[in-house]
């Protein structure tokens, strides 16, 4: 089934039920004008369809609708049925068919169709102005769905009055101006949905509709009732949310049957307790209503009301004592210093996202279960809640806690404690028994847990301690038997050192353990043997040699990581039968202790699933300029993917015009096509240019644009620093908000737009604007000397880490894919279960690039053109890459930048969705000065993982992969595509270079550009002047000892990276690689020429041509530049 605009629509093989080639006739059988004929017969859905035989799927087609028809016997004729349908304008059809048990099959089936009773229909988004036809066959119709259409108050709603046995209607977003007095007729209603119109007042009949039990008026402009509503009296549920009330409607009084009262975003100012005495509705939501003050009431007359929703109200303290038969409170997102509330009979609170520093509830809570205080300011766990007795989940999670009571820890009714983000130092040496079985205390600054907390929480069976200071496990018993129920560990981030590795072997049921930068130096291989039930091992960041080959006892185990260690020896993982995912990159793996055979080097390629994708484009546009980007599909795979195969070539086409281009490329980024229509997706684009300053101008000449929509991000670390450069916009900040209910959108209690996004600009999701836009945010910083790197991350990580804690946990990182890799990780031990992707991008910045500097000739027009690279020995100092963009012929003696830039991204996924994408990308710009020489085979173990727009690692001149079956730490299917590539070796004359001090360069990687063919022959080293400052580019040109990608991005050759690449999955191979954008545009898309303009358009295009020949010549007629630029300086 496919699914559009929120309605699963199946297709037509979907639905067929038998179908075969048969006798058929027409009308009755005494009529001698009618004549048997060969038909193809198909039944499908509720439907008998006739059609011919040669032109079974392109002919005409009659089409007989059996429900409330006959299937018949015809006596007179062997194994024939007669199919009739309902109505007064009856038809019957005559099939013949050639055995008994092919007619019995056909009688019995279609039988059954034909006795149904159609009570249920949905015409939703089907752009109707009236109701069809053959709707009114079926007189049992009781819910009818006409969301989203554009019923005509005089033709369409009238016509429902035929259909006497109707009980739900709905009507929302039909652009009713007034309320259909025809809908008064209908008696048997007891549903009905008018929201989402513009409705300014409902009439007087309304008071007639006596059935009538939930009424939805929400998203409307009422800003009053009648007096004849009063006399509903079976009307319980009455919707009046984001309407234009500014005080309860007194009319509300009078509805003594009323158990929900719906009054969300409106115009309220006050809440006054006594002013709900009245009301005999036992919930009610006052959501997003601008409270600026709350009036107690008498708790006598106030004993109906059990739920109250006080949530994004503005309210600075609120008291709610008198309300002593309050059952569940909501009162999130406020910011409340000081909350009183009665314990009688409170059974859940949620006073998340505020700034409470007392909480009050009296007496204790007996009846409590459920207690959320987290992103608060609490300074200690108040008394009240260690003596509920029944309190079974408390959250208190990111305030400043400073001691977890003893006593809550040994609750008998606590199964869920969530502390982490809090200022906790120590806990208990000793616990009671205790019934927890979920423990979260991560980021934290313990030292020690208690030494029996395995022992007496026997029912524990998920704990967290990642970001504190442990530097020692408890054990998991005293003796060698173990009844510990433990199932998932996070302990990432600590001081762990080999002492813990023998404590976990008690731990027999765990399944998911991540020991993630410690201090580990080597893992027990007999301890490993012990945990046959793992499944997911997290072993990066620390000073590991080997993976203990004992691993293969671990049968379950489907997920392994291991990157940034000192492992030198490949482990024998891929033996195991579940294994599906493998990271050991950012290793010190060599050609003698890898997988080879007669000097071939593998490549493991692992393809996931993922709905996060990246780009970069270190040659964006010119020379002198580099786009890297991050997108985020939230749950589909289709945007992130559609985003990386079209934002850099709709920006670079912005941007040659001489637009605002990073506005305008997300606002007319029409490549999604129909899928931006019913989906949606995040992005953040950082767009690095060279500009050159006038002498005595103060500022650098590298500017620095991020734009960016939904929740991914960009940050720069400036001086140690954490620099925002991006925001999210949602409904809590008040211009969207306003903005959104200007277009008359509605806000779910989860705080989505329409119930589909948090976000109100996002790309895609058009069948939501243009109260969701993908208009971006957009900031522009001048780069200095003091800025280090910045980051570009998805949902999930910012979800996870803040960004000055994300700037800290990578800072002294020296490697951009290990950076990368560190903030994945980290993200994940953290408890984030999202897809992931992070871009790490270093900057090296000199004083000297804060001059004026003449740029060489721009690109003759912007694109993205395939970039080749070639790498160095071992030894060697790095080459920069050439100055590039489509011209590629250039001196072999050149300038580069001084400032370098080495970026690194990756991926992760928990629950992934069912396609692929490309995630990983590396590339390194090192900023060195030097001149080029031929290029050699290194030493080091030669890698590859795929950039922006990746081919899945196939190019042209790759041999077919072998395939296998691996997937991520998910229950994810994904394959294996292990590719051969012959290293060629050969000399290395010895250069001479000037190399500028950097230490965000790793000396085993060398890049440099090799133009094909190159103008002039390769010289002798000379020295380089001091160059001018540039951004470095590659430009296309040959390559060896690794394969180019077509759009730039190659991997690079590291010895201490070894990766095992994650991308997407590989379809059928085209020309022009993988990801490339669609060959065939969206027909929507397709500009369709009028006869009479055929000419004129001829005309133009022949112009056009012309002009890009005369171009390309004097593109081509350009000479040798200098060695290197003059400037005044």
């Amino acid at each position: 089934a496919k699914s559009r605009y929120g309605k699963s629509v199946c297709n037509n093989h979907c639905r067929v039920q038998l179908s075969g080639v048969f006798n058929v006739r027409k009308g009755k059988l005494a009529l001698p004008v009618n004549r048997w004929s060969k038909r193809q017969v198909t039944l499908s859905g509720t439907c008998l369809i006739v059609s011919s035989v040669k032109h079974a799927h392109t002919g005409k087609m009659h089409i007989l609708p059996l429900i409330g028809g006959k299937v018949e016997e015809v006596r007179r004729h062997s194994h024939c049925l007669a199919f009739s349908s309902a109505g007064p304008q009856s038809q019957t059809y005559y099939v013949s068919y050639d055995s008994y048990t092919e007619h019995l099959r056909w009688h019995r089936t279609a039988s059954k169709i034909a006795s149904q009773r159609v009570n249920s229909v949905d015409l939703s988004c089907c752009s109707l102005e009236e109701l069809p036809a053959q709707l009114f066959y079926s007189q049992d119709l009781t819910h009818l769905n006409l969301k989203n259409n554009f019923m005509s108050p005089h033709k369409g709603v009238p016509a429902l009055t035929r259909f006497c046995k109707l009980r739900s209607l709905s009507l929302s977003n039909n652009s009713l101006s007034e309320f259909p007095l025809a809908l008064c007729d209908i008696t048997s209603l007891t549903e009905l949905n008018l929201s989402g119109n513009r409705l300014s007042s409902l009439p007087a009949e309304v008071g007639t509709m006596h059935n009538l039990q939930t009424l939805l008026l929400d998203s409307n402009f009422l800003s009053s009732l009648p007096v004849e509503l009063g006399s509903l009296e079976g009307l319980t549920y009455l919707g009046l949310s984001f309407n234009c009330f500014s005080c309860v409607p007194p009319v509300l009084e009078k509805l003594r049957g009323m158990e929900r009262l719906c009054l969300a975003g409106n115009q309220l100012s006050v809440l006054d307790m006594a002013g709900l005495q009245w009301l005999p509705a036992h919930h009610i939501d006052l959501r997003l209503n601008q409270l600026q003050k709350v009036i107690v009431g008498d708790s006598e007359q106030l004993v109906h009301i059990a739920h109250l929703d006080l949530r994004d109200t503005g309210l600075q303290e609120l008291d709610v004592r008198s309300l002593c038969r309050l059952e569940l409170l909501r009162c999130d997102r406020n910011t409340l210093s000081l909350l009183r509330v009665s314990g009688h009979a409170i059974k859940s609170l949620h006073a998340a996202h505020n700034e409470l520093k007392q909480l009050e509830v009296q007496p204790v809570p007996e009846n409590l279960t459920v207690l959320d205080l987290s992103w608060n300011k609490l300074g200690c766990v108040p008394d009240w809640v260690c003596e509920s007795s029944r309190l079974e989940v408390l959250d208190i999670n990111h305030n400043s806690v400073t001691e977890v009571p003893i006593r809550l820890l040994s609750s008998g009714s606590l199964r869920k404690l969530l502390a982490g983000w809090n200022q906790v130092c120590r806990l208990a040496e000793r616990l009671e028994r205790s019934q927890l079985e979920v423990l979260d205390l991560q980021h934290n600054y313990l030292t020690e847990l208690p030494h029996n907390l395995f022992i007496k929480a026997q029912s524990l069976r998920y704990l967290n301690v990642s970001a504190n200071k442990l530097e020692n496990l408890p054990a998991a018993s005293l003796s060698d038997d173990s009844f510990s129920s433990l199932e998932e560990l996070y302990v990432t981030n600590n001081s762990l050192t080999d002492k813990c590795i023998p404590l976990l072997t008690g731990h027999g049921r765990l399944r998911v353990l991540h020991l993630a930068y410690n201090q580990l130096q080597t893992f027990t291989a007999s301890k490993l043997a012990r945990l046959e039930q793992l499944e997911e091992l997290d072993l990066s960041g620390n000073r590991l040699r080997a993976v203990p080959t004992t691993i293969l006892s671990c049968q379950r185990m489907h997920t392994l990581s291991a990157h940034s260690n000192c492992i030198n020896a490949f482990p024998e993982v891929l033996q195991l039968p579940e294994i599906k995912c493998v990271d050991l990159s950012c290793n010190e793996l060599t050609e003698e202790n890898t997988q080879q055979k007669d000097n071939v080097l593998i490549f493991f390629l692992f393809v996931l699933r993922l709905c996060v994708a990246a780009l970069a484009l270190d040659s964006f546009c010119g020379i002198r300029e580099a786009l890297y980007g991050v997108f985020d599909g939230d749950r589909n795979v289709e945007v992130p993917y559609l985003l990386q195969c079209t934002m850099g070539d709709v920006l670079a086409e912005e941007l040659h015009r001489g637009q605002s281009g990073h506005t305008l490329a997300f606002l007319s980024c029409r490549k999604l096509g129909t899928a931006g229509q019913r989906m949606g997706g995040s992005a953040a684009l950082c767009h690095i240019r060279h500009d050159p300053v006038a002498p005595g101008d103060h500022g650098g000449c590298f500017t620095l644009k991020a734009a960016n929509v939904g929740r991914c991000q960009a940050v720069l670390c400036r001086d140690g620093k954490a620099m925002q450069l991006s925001t999210t916009h949602t409904v809590k900040e008040e211009p969207e908000y306003q903005r959104v209910r200007r277009h008359n959108a509605i806000i779910t209690e989860d705080n989505k737009v329409s119930g589909v996004t948090d976000s109100t600009r996002i790309m895609g999701y058009s069948f939501l604007c243009p109260s969701v836009t993908p208009r971006p945010h957009v900031s522009t910083v001048m780069l200095t000397p003091q800025d280090e790197f910045f980051l570009l991350g998805s949902r999930g990580l910012w979800d996870m880490l803040s960004p000055s804690e994300a700037v800290e946990a990578v800072r002294n990182v020296p490697d951009a894919l290990a950076a990368a890799k560190k903030l994945v990780t980290l993200a994940q031990s953290y408890g984030c279960s999202d897809s992931l992707s992070a871009v790490v991008v270093q900057l090296s910045i000199t004083e000297d690039c804060c001059c004026f500097c003449e740029p060489p000739p721009p690109p003759p027009s912007p694109g993205l053109g395939t970039h080749h690279y070639s790498a160095g020995g071992d030894g060697g100092i790095p080459l920069p890459p050439a100055s590039s963009g489509t011209v590629s012929e250039l001196s072999s003696e050149f300038s580069t930048s001084e400032m370098s830039s080495e970026v690194g991204s990756t991926a992760s996924s928990e629950e992934p969705p069912p396609q692929a994408e490309p995630l990983t990308s590396h590339l390194i710009l090192p900023g060195r000065a030097g001149v080029r020489r031929p290029a050699c085979g290194g030493g080091s173990f030669q890698r590859q993982f795929s950039g922006a727009l990746s081919d899945n690692g196939l190019d042209s001149e790759d041999e077919e992969p072998i395939a296998g079956v691996f997937s991520n730490g998910s229950r994810v299917e994904v394959e294996a595509d292990v590719h051969c590539l012959r290293r060629h070796d050969c000399a290395a004359p010895q250069t001479h270079a000037h190399a500028q001090p950097s230490t965000n360069i790793p000396s085993a990687v060398a890049l440099h550009h090799e133009p094909s063919p190159p103008p002039f022959p390769t010289q002798s080293p000379s020295p380089v002047p001091p160059s001018s400052p540039c951004l470095s580019r590659e430009a296309r040109s040959g390559t060896l000892g690794r394969r180019a990608r077509a759009n730039g991005s190659v991997a690079c050759q590291g010895k201490n990276q070894d990766l095992i690449e994650e991308a997407g999955d590989a379809p059928i191979r085209k020309q022009g690689g993988y990801f490339n954008a669609p060959a065939q545009p969206d027909p929507e898309d397709q500009l369709i020429i009028p006869p009479e303009l055929e000419e004129e358009v001829r005309q133009i295009i022949q112009q056009q041509q012309e002009q890009m020949q005369t171009h390309n010549q004097q593109a081509h007629s350009y000479q040798k530049p200098a060695d290197y630029f003059v400037t005044p300086l």
